[in-house]
């Protein structure tokens, strides 16, 4: 399958079939199975089914041509980190969940998740060798440490891969998984075929005459059938903070319907929702020991999130933010004719505006922009990130820049 952020071709992604691998191989708490990639021996409650647009079974075996668009559903019976891997057939391995055009790879129980979903900045198309392909999902209890399968490259959207070849996929996997209990994780596998056609070799498409078109995805919703109510935990219990922050901002016209449980992050509480018109996906934020829970929405919410993928998998707050620590603003047009959003934050701040980007400040540098007037002053929005020079901080603005001097910060008009 191809990976297409927006209308840019993103590389090659499939899956093939791993026949001949020996359980003999098999290395840490998993064993490689020539089926299932890699299977837990042991009997878990947790369970992760996968499943493609033309077969919701997910036990089928449907038939893709190559440039043809798929979706791929994927549902744990709790909460858990789920993983999606592909294998094509020359041996060339894929990560494409999670990554950095999804929110996290943290799946509630019971919800669905469709890949990519509506919406979503961009699409899986499959590609190629011919051949049989297998698609595996990896469900785990805790997160995973996979520095030493994959790696996010400076804007990438898709993780670039270090290992080859399913065996070698398979023994990188059992290390990941070794922290995790005996009973922390499971997998499961579907399968399609790419350009061929019943048993005729090289075949280059599948159209099919059948006046049917194929099987959509089950008709599940991406989340429980059960509408979740803001603040809601899967005990059925309520966060009383999501709650009020739910009423004071309106919610049914700025946040929408939620799309998970108020869920553990890091030492805190997040709930997702579904976004508004031009206020965008969304989530509530409660930090433990906060009375109050903040809304963060659209640009902001991906950059925040892009910010905790790269410092810590998107398991907690980023720390050079931290919690939100009041609502987003929209701040209207200063000098320079630019309005934009403002995200506060524990140790931090983000500015967005469509002319220049999404981009954090903090500390002194913080403290002295806002002491100014922050984007109402003579200084207008950030364009870029606080960054490094000569060892000190510095930031760049529309009408200026501020230096770290000797500890102090200067201020530096264009």
């Amino acid at each position: 399958m191809r990976k297409t952020p927006g209308s840019h071709l993103k590389g090659l992604l499939a899956v093939t079939a791993l026949l001949g691998l020996s359980a003999a191989t098999a290395a840490g708490p998993g064993r490689i199975s020539a089926q299932s990639i890699i299977v837990n021996p042991v009997q878990t409650g947790l369970d992760v089914q996968v499943w493609v647009n033309k077969d919701a079974s997910g036990r089928g075996n449907p038939v893709y041509r190559r440039g043809e668009s798929i979706r791929i559903g994927v549902q744990t019976n709790a909460d858990a980190y789920v993983y999606l891997f592909n294998v094509n057939a020359n041996g060339a391995v894929d990560l494409f969940f999670p990554n950095r055009y999804e929110e996290s790879n943290f799946v509630p129980g019971g919800v669905t998740r469709v890949f990519p979903a509506q919406g979503a900045r961009y699409t899986l198309t499959v590609g190629g060798p011919n051949g049989q392909d297998r698609l595996l999902a990896l469900a785990s209890t805790q997160p995973l440490n996979l520095n030493d399968i994959a790696r996010f490259v400076e804007e990438e959207g898709f993780a670039q891969v270090r290992v080859q070849g399913p065996e070698n996929l398979a023994q990188a996997l059992n290390t990941a998984l070794t922290p995790l209990p005996q009973d922390g994780w499971v997998t499961d596998v579907v399968t399609f075929r790419v350009g061929q056609v019943g048993n005729k070799p090289g075949a280059t498409g599948t159209v099919t005459t059948a006046p049917t078109p194929p099987a959509p995805l089950p008709p599940a919703p991406e989340q429980p059938v059960t509408r979740i109510q803001p603040g809601e935990k899967a005990d059925g219990s309520f966060d009383q903070a999501m709650v009020e922050a739910y009423g004071r901002l309106k919610g049914p016209e700025s946040l929408g319907e939620a799309t998970s449980y108020a869920a553990p992050w890091g030492d805190g509480l997040w709930q997702k929702f579904r976004g508004v018109a031009a206020y965008g996906d969304a989530v509530l934020l409660h930090a433990n020991g906060s009375s109050r829970a903040y809304a963060v929405h659209g640009r902001i919410l991906e950059r925040y999130l892009a910010l905790a993928r790269a410092e810590n998998g998107g398991t907690r707050p980023p720390s050079r933010l931290g919690w939100a620590a009041g609502d987003e603003k929209v701040i209207p047009r200063n000098l320079y004719g630019t309005s934009g959003l403002y995200g506060f934050f524990q140790n931090g701040a983000l500015y967005s505006t469509e002319k220049y980007g999404t981009f954090w400040l903090q500390g002194n540098v913080l403290r002295t922009y806002q002491g100014l007037g922050g984007s109402g002053s003579f200084l207008g929005f950030p364009t870029r990130d606080q960054y490094l020079l000569n060892g000190a901080w510095a930031a760049d603005f529309e009408g200026g820049s501020l230096r770290t001097v000797n500890g102090v910060v200067k201020v530096y008009r264009k």
